[in-house]
């Protein structure tokens, strides 16, 4: 008899130990407890799902029997009927392989060449390996000149490619899966290895997404069109960003005139290509905030083409000389964003005006208005800049090759949802401007007037409610709840459609949804509401509940009004005034690349001042240091040149 604390342990290292026994534990014992826990886990997880699991252990002697694999094949079709997922793994437990991990003989020898078996024996569609990458690379992942491969090409990249380390576990790692692959491509069943750890890859396969490496018979006869890698991309961008620099004042001017008249001029295929992505959105089911933001108007176009004229018409930005330090452009921005394709435009004015190159990924929900504005900003760039001054990259696929490139890259600006500017941060070294959520908050003191309050809260709601600027809490003095100032501010939002929600005080006195979070970013005609006892609880909620990006304070007492623009921590803070005022052609910085609610380079709408970094010239005349010896430094200021 075993006792529980072994039975325990041997149960866990079946696991962790099955690779290089411990002790007096047989590794094929660890095997056979092992398999019946890994079972266990499969079983909770497709539970979830309403689905059940199966076992199916094999072996390799197993596959030499072609009465065995008629039967493998008619059981797994009958399971597939009752809705029963069929989960394979070797029998480590009776295999006759004396290294597990090492002995690479017979007709399979780990777990993909066995799925590749698999897919050939069930004459499968489609196999999917999963890994812990994104796909197969032309070397090792971490190195930053390594690339995705899209497609493999056996006479083309079996020679080329570097694989890194075997994988911790198991036999092969990268080598094994592509070995697997090869064969069971070649073979008639395609392949495609993608990360396991990206949510619904699987899902995104099987709808035609261009994402991990495929592996096909026929790759070698697929006719390709040239691909320009992401470092290419930013290098030619950083090129011809040089070239820009090169250019006058004047002469940056003129391309921005010239790109305003080219907007202008092409106003209705901007208008045509764009009307198909919303027909699409709408058809995907898409939010109605993200279809706004999709939607570009003529008088969305009119204004844009303003924006450029504004900055064309701006004061010189570079080579601005204070003392010895000059400002210079950063020079090679990735900026990423969600929906709005008129941001397409706004980005690459600023990029052109400050002298930098630019590399744009837009959404796919946009792909048409976004090629379309590409293509008419881009015939305003004269030849002696170059073609490469601005990028745009089409597939998704690229975006982690472009992270890496922090030698290239200069800064990254995430303009989109939450969850876009998290991912961003966490998968790169380069800089990232950004901010993760809008929301905004307007406080209503006790000595605000109510008419202006109700219309600074409606405006700051109603105005374009998926803005990012938009107010998504609504603070209110506790003695406004005793007076008749509460219920106005309600009634003119609920008169508008808003939908609300309340805190622990509000929800009680109104009778309304209570909110799950005060965290919470609606971009729609939605808020929250809460009662608070003064000014100092509003500053604490935000502080507490916000995102650092623009408040508002509304009441007629001026020191509470200098308390509120003091305290509150954001990178913006207005008294009675609109949140939907944070923007950067409002601000008078002709366009905005977005808002920053970073403490660090540039905060709030970030326009050409905050696309640039700066330099020390010193000019001198043969002078050395020569260890200090026997000289004084004395510093005056000097006249700044103009």
């Amino acid at each position: 008899m075993v006792e529980i604390p072994r039975l325990v342990t041997l149960a866990n290292s079946s696991f962790s130990d099955l690779q290089k026994p411990q002790g007096e534990f047989d590794g094929k014992a660890c095997a056979a407890v092992g398999q019946s826990s890994l079972m266990a886990l499969y079983d909770t997880m497709f539970s979830q799902l309403d689905v059940t699991s199966s076992q199916l252990l094999v072996n390799d002697g197993f596959f030499r029997d072609s009465g065995f694999r008629k039967q493998l094949s008619d059981t797994v079709h009958s399971l597939l009927d009752l809705r029963v997922i069929p989960i394979f793994n070797e029998n480590d437990a009776v295999s006759t392989r004396k290294a597990p991990y090492e002995d690479s003989s017979g007709i399979f020898w780990d777990n993909d060449s066995l799925a590749g078996l698999l897919a050939l024996e069930l004459k499968a569609d489609l196999l999917v390996l999963l890994s812990d990458v994104e796909g197969l690379y032309s070397g090792p992942p971490s190195d930053p000149n390594s690339k995705l491969i899209d497609t493999y090409v056996k006479e083309k990249h079996q020679k080329e490619i570097t694989f890194g380390d075997k994988s911790r576990l198991g036999r092969g790692g990268m080598t094994a899966k592509v070995n697997a692959a090869v064969c069971a491509a070649y073979a008639g069943t395609p392949v495609i290895i993608t990360s396991g750890y990206a949510t619904d890859n699987i899902i995104r396969v099987l709808q035609g997404e261009r994402i991990g490496t495929v592996f096909h018979k026929d790759a070698h006869l697929w006719s390709r069109v040239k691909e320009v890698s992401a470092r290419e991309m930013a290098i030619s961008a950083r090129d011809c960003s040089r070239r820009l620099q090169s250019l006058n004042s004047e002469e940056r001017r003129n391309i921005l005139l010239a790109m305003a008249d080219a907007l202008e001029n092409n106003l209705s295929m901007i208008l045509e290509e764009n009307g198909v992505d919303i027909a699409d959105a709408e058809l995907a089911g898409l939010e109605k905030s993200l279809i706004s933001r999709l939607t570009l108007k003529p008088e969305k176009i009119a204004g844009l083409v303003k924006s450029v004229r504004k900055l064309a018409n701006m004061k010189e930005p570079i080579d601005k000389l204070t003392l010895e330090r000059v400002s210079c452009s950063l020079g090679v921005l990735l900026v990423i964003f969600e929906s709005r394709p008129d941001a397409l435009v706004q980005i690459a004015a600023l990029a052109i005006r400050s002298g930098n190159g630019l590399l744009l990924k837009g959404g796919k929900e946009a792909k048409r208005s976004n090629a379309a504005l590409y293509k008419v900003i881009n015939s305003a760039i004269p030849e002696t800049v170059g073609d490469k001054l601005i990028g745009l990259v089409t597939s998704r696929e690229e975006i982690p090759d472009l992270l890496k490139l922090d030698d290239v890259i200069d800064l990254v600006v995430p303009r989109g949802s939450n969850k876009l500017v998290s991912q961003i941060k966490e998968s790169t070294k380069i800089p990232v401007l950004g901010h993760s959520d809008g929301i905004c908050h307007v406080y209503v003191d006790k000595a605000a007037n109510i008419d202006m309050a109700k219309q600074i809260v409606r405006d700051a709601k109603i105005d374009y409610p998926a803005a990012c600027n938009a107010m998504e809490t609504l603070l209110v003095h506790k003695d406004l709840s005793e007076t008749a100032g509460l219920n106005q501010l309600v009634a003119e939002l609920t008169k508008e459609g808003v939908e609300l929600y309340g805190g622990p005080r509000a929800s009680a006195l109104l009778n309304i949804t209570k909110t799950s979070s005060f965290h919470k970013e609606y971009s729609s005609l939605a808020c929250t509401i809460e009662i608070v006892d003064d000014v100092s609880a509003a500053i604490d909620h935000i502080h507490q509940h916000g995102s650092s990006h623009t408040e508002c304070i509304v009441t007629e007492d001026p020191e509470v009004a200098e308390t509120f623009l003091r305290q509150v921590d954001s990178a913006a803070v207005f008294h009675n005034a609109s949140t939907r005022f944070c923007d950067g052609a409002r601000f008078g910085l002709g366009a905005e690349v977005g808002i920053s609610t970073s403490r660090i380079h540039a905060r709030g709408p970030v326009g050409v001042e905050g696309l640039l970094t700066s330099k020390w010239i010193l000019r001198g005349s043969g002078q050395v240091v020569d260890g200090d010896r026997g000289v004084t430094y004395t510093h005056k200021e000097l006249p700044i040149i103009p």
